[in-house]
């Protein structure tokens, strides 16, 4: 079995998936702040269930976010 052949085909994907689970969560946490306090200003108190709503949202920003991030960045590094 020849594991160079399947290290070239798999390592654009692996890097990829790697480094937008190691940016995944500090970039939720960083657009879930940013999305809090903007709510804040409108508002005196969120509660919590508009924060849950909150992070989801931030959820699915940061996903789209360090996959497109970490594509660009593998792209550009390793190639």
């Amino acid at each position: 079995m020849d594991f160079k052949s399947y290290y070239i085909v798999f390592h654009d994907p692996l890097w990829i998936l790697i480094l937008s689970l190691a940016l995944f969560y500090p970039v939720r946490q960083l657009i879930w702040t940013l999305y809090v306090r903007k709510k804040q200003k409108t508002q005196k108190d969120v509660s919590d269930e508009e924060k849950k709503i909150l992070r989801k949202r931030a959820t699915f920003t940061s996903i789209l976010l360090c996959i497109v991030f970490s594509y660009i960045y593998v792209n550009q590094v390793f190639n």
